[in-house]
């Protein structure tokens, strides 16, 4: 049994109801750009996604976690569009989307298959498309905690693997795909991440 999925059930919503403030603050600025469908890559149980969802959003989502597919409908009280399986197997479909939103999935991720999934995630985003990241930074008190496998990426005790981003990583890892800012930010419980937003060109 994969980690995620014995995690969902053992703590059901187990980052609880409340969206993370990088979801919230995603959904208001794809409504001030006119956004109409928005791929949330990582939907989890829809914590996440509820945001875009009361906000008026056409939301299609990625999970590779059967369990957290079906807490999904209850949580949000409908069946959203969730394509199950991992965001190593995108596109699922072959629709093009105004936003994406990817919530702490991305550093859980080898360099290979970051790379992949970041190219991806751009060829499936409209022109003039934002698509937003959060990664857990170096500056987290979680940065060297564990074993280290590779530059800057340790195995939690629980066999969960990290990759620490810094300023020189996100530039090598976006730059080329329309980086226009990276900031850190703090969501709950107390966890520093880097928010990291590109605009692919007209």
């Amino acid at each position: 049994m994969e980690f995620w999925e014995k995690a969902f059930l053992d703590k059901q919503l187990m980052w609880g109801e409340a969206p993370a403030s990088a979801a919230q603050d995603t959904a208001h600025l794809f409504k001030e750009n006119g956004f109409q469908n928005v791929l949330i890559p990582g939907f989890g149980y829809g914590r996440n996604a509820k945001p875009f969802f009361d906000a008026g959003f056409k939301v299609t989502g990625i999970e590779i976690s059967k369990t957290a597919i079906s807490l999904s409908r209850e949580f949000l009280g409908f069946h959203a569009n969730i394509f199950e399986g991992s965001v190593d197997n995108m596109p699922f479909d072959s629709d093009e989307y105004d936003g994406i939103f990817c919530h702490a999935l991305i550093h859980l991720l080898d360099a290979e298959k970051r790379n992949l999934f970041i190219s991806r995630c751009f060829s499936q985003l409209k022109s003039n498309g934002i698509m937003i990241f959060t990664a857990i930074t170096k500056d987290a008190p979680t940065y060297g905690a564990g074993e280290c496998i590779a530059t800057d990426t340790f195995k939690t005790k629980d066999g969960v693997n990290l990759f620490f981003y810094d300023e020189q990583s996100i530039k090598a890892e976006f730059e080329n795909i329309g980086l226009i800012e990276a900031s850190i930010i703090e969501e709950q419980p107390a966890t520093k991440f880097w928010k990291i937003i590109c605009r692919k060109p007209l």
